[in-house]
């Protein structure tokens, strides 16, 4: 079964910094665009980062630019995203997801997502 499992998030005080995790599990993902998006409560899911199956291009939603940092593991298989100088409004369950094939990524066009780790930052 082909899951993508996201580890790293938590409670954390405004202007802190925490780290998410996605690990692939039954299928390589080495290959595949690799994102991230989020979704805040009453409100619909949106894009926060992207990274290329190679690594070379990033791509960032306006409201994280400069605070957050996606990157792939060696193996390219995993994908993080590291949180820096995080506001209230960062407060969702972010979402890993994996595209074979699309550029910019689109929730639209995702083939995998994981279940979700919840991010909370509070004022």
């Amino acid at each position: 079964q082909v899951q993508l499992v996201e580890s790293g998030g938590g409670l954390v005080q405004a202007g802190g910094s925490l780290r998410l995790a996605c690990a692939p599990s039954g299928h390589t993902f080495s290959t595949y665009v690799m994102g991230w998006f989020r979704q805040a409560p009453g409100k619909e899911r949106e894009f926060v980062a992207a990274i290329s199956w190679a690594g070379g291009t990033t791509d960032y939603a306006d409201s994280v630019k400069g605070r957050f940092t996606i990157s792939r593991g060696n193996t390219k298989n995993t994908v993080y995203l590291q949180m820096n100088s995080l506001k209230p409004e960062d407060t969702a369950v972010y979402y890993c997801a994996a595209d074979l094939s699309s550029w910019p990524l689109s929730a639209n066009g995702v083939d995998y997502w994981g279940k979700g780790t919840l991010v909370t930052v509070s004022s």
